[in-house]
C-alpha cells in the first residue's frame, strides 16, 4: 500500500496517535473517539443531520453543505473533551468494491503486487487506472486449480475518494486515512474472533459483509437503509426528518398497533414503510449471499446475522428481520465510556468508533 492520504488502509500502520472515527452517511454525519485499554469504549460521539440529498446512497453529492456541516459539528465542541482534528473516514457506496482473489502462489510483495493488478483488471467492475486499490494477502490455500496465494482485494473509484478528501480538507480537519466501512464495522464488532458471520449495518445505506473464518471475504453497500424509510415517511405524512426519525423508533415493529400511542395514520404508515424496509433488505441480503456463494471456492453456511447501526435500535427490527431471513439476528454496538451515551447513540456510532481504531483488543 502506498503512503498517499488517497489510498485506501486495508493494513494497520505504524501510526499510534488518536484518530477521530467519521461516517459520512445518508441524512447524518457521525463522529467518534474511543478509549483503548484491554478493550474499546466509545468516549465522545458528536452527530450533525444533513438535509435529503446532500450525501445519496453513500456518495457526497455536495461536497460545499458536507463541509458546512463538518464545521458545524467540529464547531460545537467545546472543552477538553474536544475532538480532535486528525479523522479517518470511512466510505461505503457503490465505488466501493471488496473482493477476495486468488493469483498464482507468489510471495514476494512485487510479484503479489502485479499479479494482483493483473487480474483486478479482469475482476472488479472499475477500470484500474481510475481506481484506488489496496490488498492483503491472506495466504497459500490449495485450490481445484492446485495452490494459490488469496488476497482480499478493495478498490474505490479514485474521484469519489476525491471527493471526500475534498469536503474533510476543506473543513479544515487532516484526513489521516480513507477505510471501507464495512471492515470498520467488522473491526470493532468481531472482537478478534475468527468466526464466519453475516455484518450488517443499516443507517442511512447498509453495510454488508461476509466475514469467513474472520476474513471479509465480501462487501456491499444496500440502499435499503433506515434513512430511505424516514424520508418515505416524512414525504408522505408531511413531516420534517428529524420528526419522522422519530416516529420511527416511536412505533418500531415490536407492539401491536392498537397499543401505540400516535395519529392512526401516522402510525399505521410508518409501520408499513418499516416492513417494507426489512422485506427489502432481507431480499438484498439474500441476493448478496447467492452472488458471494457462486464466487466463493467453498460454499459456507452462515448461522446467524450481527446488525449494527441506528436500524438495530427501532424496537422489533432485529426480530423481522431474523425471521424474514430464516437466522438467527444478533444486535451489537461498541461498549459506551459515559452514561451519558444512549443505546440509539451507540448503534448509530458503531462505523465511527471501528474507524477509530486500527485493531480492536481480543
Amino acid at each position: 500500500m502506498t503512503h498517499s492520504i488517497m489510498a485506501l488502509s486495508l493494513r494497520r500502520t505504524s501510526v499510534t496517535r488518536p484518530v477521530v472515527g467519521l461516517d459520512i452517511e445518508p441524512g447524518r454525519i457521525v463522529a467518534a473517539q474511543v478509549s483503548v485499554n484491554g478493550s474499546v469504549k466509545l468516549e465522545r460521539v458528536a452527530a450533525v443531520d444533513l438535509a435529503a440529498g446532500i450525501v445519496r446512497d453513500g456518495e457526497i453529492v455536495d461536497v460545499p453543505d458536507v463541509t458546512a456541516a463538518l464545521k458545524r459539528l467540529w464547531g460545537q465542541q467545546t472543552g477538553r473533551h474536544r475532538l480532535g482534528q486528525e479523522v479517518r473516514v470511512g466510505v461505503a457506496n457503490a465505488k466501493v468494491v471488496v473482493r477476495m482473489l486468488d493469483v498464482p502462489p507468489v510471495t514476494e510483495r512485487a510479484q503479489i503486487d502485479a499479479a494482483v493488478r493483473q487480474l483486478a483488471a479482469d475482476e472488479l467492475p472499475m477500470p484500474m487506472e481510475s481506481a484506488v486499490l489496496d490488498y492483503v494477502p491472506i495466504g497459500i490455500v490449495e485450490t481445484p486449480t492446485g495452490p494459490r496465494q488469496r488476497v482480499v482485494v478493495t478498490a474505490a473509484r479514485r474521484e469519489m475518494i476525491e471527493s471526500v478528501l475534498a469536503a474533510v480538507t476543506a473543513a479544515g480537519l487532516k484526513p489521516r486515512g480513507i477505510d471501507p466501512s464495512a471492515f470498520a464495522m467488522i473491526r470493532i464488532l468481531g472482537r478478534g474472533q475468527l468466526d464466519s458471520a453475516l455484518y450488517l449495518s443499516v443507517g442511512g445505506v447498509t453495510n454488508l459483509a461476509v466475514v469467513v473464518d474472520g476474513v471479509c471475504t465480501f462487501a456491499r453497500v444496500s440502499g435499503a437503509g433506515i434513512e430511505s424509510v424516514a424520508i418515505e415517511l416524512a414525504e408522505r405524512r408531511d413531516l420534517t426528518l428529524e420528526h419522522a426519525r422519530m416516529w420511527l423508533h416511536h412505533v418500531g415493529l415490536e407492539r401491536d398497533l392498537a397499543n401505540v400511542d400516535g395519529d392512526e395514520e401516522i402510525v399505521a404508515d410508518c409501520r408499513a414503510i418499516l416492513g417494507e424496509c426489512v422485506r427489502r433488505l432481507a431480499s438484498d441480503v439474500r441476493q448478496s449471499l447467492e452472488f458471494h456463494q457462486s464466487q466463493a471456492v467453498t460454499a459456507v453456511d452462515f448461522e446467524r446475522t450481527i446488525l449494527t447501526g441506528s436500524g438495530a435500535a427501532v424496537p422489533g427490527f432485529a426480530e423481522a428481520l431474523s425471521t424474514r431471513l430464516g437466522m438467527p439476528v444478533e444486535t451489537r454496538s461498541v461498549a459506551g465510556g459515559s452514561d451519558l451515551i444512549s443505546a440509539t447513540d451507540l448503534a448509530g456510532a458503531t462505523i465511527a468508533a471501528g474507524l477509530a481504531v486500527e485493531q480492536v483488543p481480543a
